[in-house]
């Protein structure tokens, strides 16, 4: 089953090197990413870090990495390559012409995911997805105190609790922070 995940190759194909038919390769997979995606599996791995130690493990993290004040995170939008669905077909056609979903991950500083959102059209922009999730209601709302931040790209707009890059670099400060 994650030989079939991994290559994308045909279902007959996984069956035949196993010794089952397609049909039987299909409910396995069927049945375990249905396990994997449950809300129950989902609460047990993937969670925000919202007490002061987790908080603070993934802030002494990243400082050793780039130096940067308090952070716990990095945060970016990937496209996942879907059939074409038959209802609203273009908002799920990307920038890069397939299509997709959009899902918006956070990582720590140990590569784990923190926060997911696999749900947008590939036509959603990065900061639409992020204006919508539960991660800005964390900062927003002070479940994460001032002062705790995620890293984002340029597609995120920035924000108190948000360091994205300087678009128009002017020398010296903010070289050093793009950097």
């Amino acid at each position: 089953m994650l030989h079939y995940l991994a290559s994308g190759e045909f279902q007959i194909n996984d069956g035949d090197h196993h010794q089952v038919s397609q049909s039987t390769v299909s409910k396995v997979i069927s049945e375990v990413l249905q396990e994997l995606t449950s809300s129950d599996m989902v609460r047990e791995h993937i969670r925000f870090p919202t007490s002061v130690h987790d908080r603070d493990a993934q802030v002494a993290q990243f400082a050793g990495v780039a130096n940067f004040p308090k952070v716990m995170g990095v945060i970016d939008c990937t496209h996942v390559r879907i059939l074409v669905p038959s209802l609203e077909e273009d908002i799920y056609v990307n920038r890069k012409g397939f299509h997709s979903i959009t899902a918006q991950l956070v990582f720590d500083a140990f590569d784990t995911i923190i926060d997911v959102v696999a749900r947008w059209p590939g036509s959603s922009h990065d900061s639409q997805i992020l204006q919508n999730s539960g991660v800005k209601q964390l900062f927003e709302e002070g479940i994460i105190p001032v002062g705790y931040h995620l890293l984002g790209d340029s597609g995120y707009p920035s924000r108190r609790w948000l360091l994205t890059p300087y678009a128009n670099l002017q020398a010296g400060q903010q070289t050093r922070y793009n950097r």
